[in-house]
C-alpha cells in the first residue's frame, strides 16, 4: 500500500519528532533512567565485577538490541501506539498492546514518587538537611514510614509539595506535544544529564579511596561465569535498563519519519545506554570507596543500591566528602533528570494508545491519563504507608508485568503470527545494519528462552520465600503484588474489545517495504 495523503495528514495530526536525532535522544531518555545509576553498579559487583562485563554484552547484543529492532520495527512499520501497532499487525494481538499500556499506567502512578524524592534531596542536598543519620532521616522524618505495613491516610506534606510539582510539570510537558514536549524535554535534559554526571564522575575520582571502590567493581571474578545466575543477573538487567517490553519504543518508533534508519539508531540508542551505565558504575563505586575508606571498613560493607544506595549511603557520602554539597546536588540532580525523561516516555506509551483509541485530541487524552495517575500517585504515595505499597508493586510490575509481557509477544509475534520475515524486511529497507536470519534466530528462540529463564527464576524465588521475606501480610502481596499484575493483562484484553473509531484504519495500514 502507498502512503496517502491521508496517511500524511493523520501522521502529523498524532504528532512527530523532526529528526533522527531527536528519536534518538528520547529513546536514549527512556532508557537512561534511575535503574542505570542505582542498579547497574550493584548488580556488576554481585556478579562477578569486571568478568560480569562479557555476560553482560552478550545479553546486550543478543537479546536488548535484537529486542530494539523488533519493537522499532513494529512502531515504524504500523505507524500506531502499541495497541494499534499490534492490532494493525493482527487484529487478535492489540491485547499485548494493552497490556503494555496497563504496565505503563501503574509505572507511572509510582515512579514520579521516587521522583518526588530525588527532586526533595537535590534541594536537601544545599544543606545536608538528613544531617548526622541519613537512614533515620529518610524513613522517620522525611518518609515518616507507619511502624508495619499496611494502607494508611496520614498524608505526608513534604512528600505530596514535591509530587505536585513532579505531576504539574509531567501535565504540561505532556500537553505541548511528541516535538514540543516529549522531544524537546529529552533534547536538553540528555546533554545536562550527561554533562552533570560526567562532573559527578570527576569529583568522585578525585576523592580518597575512590581506587579501592573501583578494584572492587572491576576486578575480575572470572569463576563467576560458570554460575547460571550470574547469565540471569545480565539479561536481566539489560531488559530492564533499555526500556524494552512495554511499549515506549514501539510509541516512539511511530513518531519517526518514514525513510529513517532504524537499525542504526537502535545500536546508538543500545550502546548509549550501556555507555552510560558503566559511567554510573564508576561514578557510584568510586564514591563507595571513598565511604568505606572514611568508615574504615570493606567496600562489600558499603556497597548497595537501590533506595538505600540513593537516599541512605549517598547522603552519608556527601556529609564526608570534600565540598560534598556539590556531590549531592550533581546526584540527585542527575536522578531527577533520568528519571523525568524515562516517566515522560512511560506516560506517553498510555496518552498516545487512548488517543489512537478514542480519537482524542492531545490534550484531552493527555489530561484523562494524567490527571488520574497524579491522584492516584498522591493518594497511594504521599501517605506513610506508600513506601510498602511502592516496593510491592515495583516487584511484581516489574517481574510479571513487563517481563511476562515481553516474553509472551516475542513468542507470539515469531511463531503464532509469524511477523518476523516482514518485519526483517522493513528493517533492511533503509537499515544500515543489515538483519539477516541470525536476528530471527535471537528474536524466536534464544531471546524468549534466555528472558523466559529470568522469568522462571524470578516465580521460583516469589513461592518460595513470599516477597519481603514475611514482612508484608499475605493481603498486601495479593492485592498490590498478583492482584496488581493480573489486573493490568485481564484490562489488556478487555480494552482490546472496544471496537476502533471509524476515522482510525486498522486493517490494510503499514507501508510496502519496497517503495
Amino acid at each position: 500500500m502507498s502512503t496517502t495523503a491521508d496517511d500524511d495528514v493523520r501522521e502529523a495530526h498524532r504528532g512527530m519528532f523532526s529528526t533522527r536525532r531527536v528519536f534518538i535522544l528520547a529513546a536514549i531518555g527512556s532508557a537512561v533512567g534511575l535503574g542505570n545509576i542505582w542498579r547497574f553498579p550493584y548488580v556488576a559487583y554481585e556478579n562477578g565485577g569486571g568478568a560480569f562485563i562479557l555476560p553482560y554484552l552478550v545479553a546486550l547484543f543478543t537479546a536488548g538490541i535484537p529486542f530494539l529492532f523488533l519493537e522499532y520495527a513494529l512502531g515504524h512499520k504500523y505507524r500506531g501506539s502499541a495497541p494499534l501497532s499490534f492490532a494493525r499487525l493482527s487484529r487478535g494481538t492489540e491485547g499485548l498492546g494493552w497490556w503494555q499500556v496497563g504496565v505503563c499506567f501503574m509505572i507511572a502512578v509510582y515512579y514520579a514518587a521516587v521522583l518526588a524524592w530525588a527532586l526533595s534531596y537535590t534541594v536537601f542536598s544545599f544543606t545536608k538537611a538528613w544531617g548526622d543519620d541519613p537512614n533515620a532521616f529518610l524513613f522517620g522524618d522525611y518518609l515518616k514510614v507507619a511502624e508495619s505495613p499496611g494502607i494508611s491516610l496520614d498524608f505526608v506534606p513534604g512528600v505530596i509539595i514535591p509530587l505536585l510539582i513532579v505531576w504539574g510539570a509531567l501535565i504540561v510537558l505532556m500537553a505541548l506535544g511528541v516535538q514540543r514536549g516529549v522531544g524537546r524535554t529529552s533534547v536538553i535534559f540528555i546533554p545536562v544529564l550527561v554533562v552533570a554526571f560526567l562532573a559527578l564522575v570527576i569529583q568522585g575520582l578525585t576523592l580518597p579511596g575512590a581506587g579501592a571502590g573501583l578494584d572492587a567493581l572491576f576486578a575480575p571474578n572470572w569463576g563467576a561465569l560458570a554460575d547460571p545466575a550470574v547469565w540471569a543477573a545480565a539479561y536481566g538487567q539489560i531488559f530492564f535498563s533499555l526500556s524494552i517490553g512495554f511499549g515506549i519504543m514501539i510509541t516512539y518508533a511511530s513518531y519517526v519519519k518514514r525513510r529513517t534508519d532504524m537499525t542504526g539508531s537502535a545500536m546508538v540508542v543500545g550502546l548509549s545506554n550501556s555507555g552510560f551505565e558503566i559511567l554510573a558504575g564508576i561514578g557510584v563505586f568510586a564514591a563507595l570507596g571513598f565511604m568505606a575508606q572514611a568508615s574504615g571498613v570493606a567496600v562489600s560493607e558499603v556497597a548497595t543500591s537501590g533506595l538505600g544506595l540513593a537516599f541512605v549511603a549517598f547522603p552519608a557520602i556527601v556529609n564526608e566528602a570534600p565540598a560534598g554539597a556539590v556531590l549531592g546536588v550533581l546526584f540527585f540532580f542527575s536522578l531527577v533528570l533520568a528519571g523525568f525523561t524515562s516517566l515522560i516516555s512511560v506516560l506517553e506509551v498510555v496518552v498516545s494508545a487512548v488517543r489512537d483509541k478514542f480519537e482524542m485530541s492531545r490534550i484531552g487524552a493527555t489530561l484523562w491519563v494524567t490527571i488520574p495517575c497524579a491522584i492516584l500517585s498522591l493518594l497511594g504515595f504521599s501517605t506513610t504507608s506508600g513506601l510498602f505499597v511502592l516496593d510491592i508493586l515495583d516487584h511484581f510490575i516489574n517481574r510479571f508485568g513487563i517481563l511476562l509481557v515481553a516474553v509472551v509477544s516475542m513468542v507470539v509475534l515469531a511463531w503464532v503470527v509469524r511477523a518476523l520475515p516482514g518485519l526483517q524486511s522493513h528493517l533492511n529497507t533503509d537499515g544500515s545494519v543489515p538483519v539477516r536470519w541470525w536476528w530471527i534466530a535471537l528474536v524466536s528462540v534464544i531471546s524468549p528462552i534466555a528472558l523466559g529463564f529470568v522469568l522462571v527464576r524470578e516465580f521460583i524465588a516469589v513461592v518460595q520465600e513470599p516477597y519481603g521475606g514475611g514482612d508484608y501480610p499475605q493481603w498486601m502481596l495479593l492485592a498490590f503484588g498478583w492482584g496488581a499484575a493480573l489486573a493490568v493483562l485481564v484490562a489488556g484484553f478487555l480494552l482490546a474489545r472496544i471496537p476502533w473509531r471509524p476515522d482510525t484504519p486498522v486493517h490494510g495500514h503499514g507501508r510496502e517495504d519496497s517503495e
